[in-house]
């Protein structure tokens, strides 16, 4: 089935800031459409966001000339084509760009499209969307993934003043629902715990607490007294860090700079503090630890701790194949987070995918801070069958939908199956 049109729109994100979606029409009368998420904190080496720069149209931070690019530029090239080429539409669109980190376009305008075709595909075939990726790109082996849900925000998504940017929680139940149950069962008690300490219960971007704390390692001790109060046997769970270390990295001096705990540390002095944290505390995975150029460092730390926890590149890898190929040589991680709007299209996104899982890496499926209503990822990481989900706290429209998508895929796979 042809593509007839193509029209895009300048909608808000869950921050309140512009971001793009995208409507595609099929000769059938059918539709489908997506909206692309935002990060905060972001990588120097993600592909570009297209922003318009008018200070006077929110901040500057518009999205028009995106979807100008769109409507003009894009559909203009992609109309006529048949819906089921998702590899020759993506293609087109990066052909029609031409530089690597998409500058001209916009990846957040490439991205809209990209995975609105997807989804009139899979309208097309009345199939799931998770179905119809594991169609075009050979994935079969579809489960449904544990959310490593965020419960205390520190860095630049709250107003906490934690250095660490995601204290997260992950737990040993492999059915969404008792997973989620359990999830919400702890996010409360922290709550509880927070309040009766005298602490803030105010939220950032990603719908979890953000107080302010004496030290990074009082964030993990009001987590496992939450999970004391719970009265949720510890064996079940487990804890993972988002350090966005590029973000408290100081280049000049070459030191990670904790203001919350008043020290600077360099690279080794930094890995000792991360190993100090994993034999006290039950983390299973440490997100962007190092600086994203810093690649001695991830080597001598993946010597140290990458038999013992997930060592996750963001910033890092920033979802692109050639530094994917790199860290797999350099035996610099051992797995990659996995954000579609880091690279721009959903065949760039499989192709480190498949990259990753190649290496017998873990790739773990994200959203970002500022997110829409969009559930594509919930249905990414079923497709390629991850092991883990980063889409947030138990709370928040925009991060309940993709929990609320895994339960109807939940739902769906357990029909299939009797």
């Amino acid at each position: 089935m042809k593509i007839k049109n193509v029209k895009a729109n300048e909608i808000l994100d869950s921050r309140g800031i512009p971001t793009v979606s995208v409507e595609i029409e099929l000769e059938n009368g059918l539709k489908a459409s997506a909206s692309v998420p935002s990060g905060t904190s972001t990588g120097i080496h993600e592909a570009l966001e297209l922003r318009d720069g008018n200070k006077e149209r929110f901040g500057g931070m518009g999205v028009t000339k995106a979807c100008e690019n769109i409507e003009s530029i894009i559909g203009p090239k992609i109309k006529g084509m048949d819906v089921s080429d998702q590899v020759k539409v993506d293609e087109t669109m990066i052909e029609l760009d031409g530089p690597k980190n998409k500058e001209k376009l916009g990846a957040n305008a490439i991205l809209a499209v990209t995975i609105s075709v997807l989804r009139a595909h899979s309208l097309v075939k009345n199939k799931e969307l998770f179905q119809t990726i594991g169609d075009i790109y050979g994935f079969n082996n579809f489960s449904v993934p544990m959310p490593m849900a965020v419960i205390i925000e520190g860095g630049q998504h709250s107003d906490s003043n934690a250095d660490i940017q995601e204290y997260m929680i992950t737990i040993n139940e492999t059915n969404i629902r008792d997973n989620l149950n359990l999830i919400e069962r702890i996010y409360t008690s922290l709550g509880e715990v927070l309040s009766g300490g005298g602490k803030s219960t105010n939220i950032g971007y990603e719908g979890a607490y953000g107080p302010s704390i004496s030290s990074n390692r009082e964030g993990l001790d009001l987590i496992m007294s939450a999970i004391d109060k719970s009265e949720i046997s510890k064996n079940k769970v487990n804890l993972a860090l988002d350090i966005a270390s590029s973000e408290i990295y100081d280049k000049e001096s070459q030191k990670y700079i904790m203001k919350g705990e008043n020290i600077a540390l360099n690279t080794d002095q930094m890995v000792s503090y991360l190993e100090e944290l994993v034999r006290n505390y039950p983390i299973i995975s440490i997100e962007d630890a190092l600086f994203e150029d810093d690649w001695e460092g991830w080597q001598s730390l993946s010597e140290k701790l990458g038999s013992k926890i997930m060592l996750v590149g963001d910033d890092f890898f920033a979802t692109n194949i050639e530094r994917i190929r790199d860290g797999i040589d350099k035996k610099a991680a051992n797995s990659v987070l996995i954000k579609p709007n880091q690279i721009g299209t959903v065949t760039e996104t499989m192709e480190a995918i498949k990259m990753t899982k190649f290496a017998g890496w873990e790739p773990i499926v994200s959203h970002r801070s500022g997110e829409t209503n969009d559930t594509f990822i919930a249905d990414l990481a079923v497709a390629i069958g991850a092991k883990y989900i980063k889409t947030g706290a138990p709370v928040r429209g925009e991060r309940v939908a993709k929990y609320n998508r895994l339960f109807e895929i939940s739902e769906i796979m357990q029909k299939v199956k009797k």
